[in-house]
């Protein structure tokens, strides 16, 4: 099995990848059959962004902190890990930001977020596939999440965690203060989002799609891109779906 190991720059990745390197061999990731990525979440959301479009199979380790995304660090038998692992794949969302300064397209693996950027609340219209469906949202922030999103950012605004097979993107608020008991939606995964900012010079707004930022934009659109797959590698003991199942009943 041709196998390229990548590593985040701490130490602890950089010593694991050495290892396993001098011990299984290192493939370009162009020629590789599978990516190895070692870190923690960040590195694999990195990992998956560097090869969009590509789409090679993702096995990540963790060498990090949380590690949601990461299998357990093992160095033994990694080929027979490898060939046992089961496949998770993954739809990213495409954002379309439009600001003074043009329009800005970019993926997002966990979520598009808007954001406050002073101390002035953000108002945001909210439109779902061309029908108003909140005329004045009042908050520090929204976001859409992806389903492998949902238990990252959007779980810790206190979104719903949602099943990778349901077909659903969380809609979830930031600190919303009106309307106040407003508390999100579940979407189908063909809806198209879009958030208009109203009062944009007074209360200024940015987007962001995982880590890709657009300051002081006007409108944003947000969907499902089905033409692009990502594919995570689990151990078959600990899949992504069942983190994400086992998550809802964490306390």
């Amino acid at each position: 099995m041709r196998i390229a190991f990548l590593a985040a720059q701490t130490e602890a990745a950089q010593q694991a990848r050495a290892r396993l390197v001098a011990r299984y061999g290192d493939s370009p990731p162009g020629e590789a059959e599978v990516i190895v990525a070692l870190g923690g979440d960040g590195m694999m959301l990195e990992t998956q962004h560097r090869f969009l479009g590509r789409n090679p199979p993702v096995y990540g380790m963790n060498r990090g902190s949380v590690g949601f995304l990461m299998n357990d660090y093992r160095e033994e038998d990694l080929p027979a890990r490898l060939a046992a692992a089961q496949a998770a794949r993954v739809h990213p969302l495409r954002m379309r930001a439009h600001s003074a300064t043009g329009t800005h397209a970019a993926l997002a693996i966990n979520e598009v977020s808007l954001l406050r950027e002073t101390r002035q609340a953000a108002k945001l219209r909210i439109i779902v596939d061309g029908k108003e469906r909140l005329a004045e949202l009042i908050c520090d922030g929204v976001l859409v999440s992806t389903p492998m999103g949902s238990t990252a950012y959007n779980l810790s605004a206190h979104g719903p965690i949602v099943p990778l097979d349901a077909k659903l993107l969380p809609l979830t608020p930031i600190s919303a203060f009106r309307p106040r008991r407003w508390r999100g939606a579940l979407l189908p995964s063909t809806a198209r989002v879009v958030f208009e900012v109203l009062e944009a010079e007074k209360r200024p707004v940015s987007a962001t799609a995982d880590y890709t930022e657009v300051r002081d934009v006007r409108r944003v659109e947000v969907r499902e891109d089905p033409s692009i797959t990502l594919t995570m590698l689990f151990d078959p003991d600990h899949s992504l779906s069942e983190r994400i199942i086992a998550e809802q009943f964490t306390v």
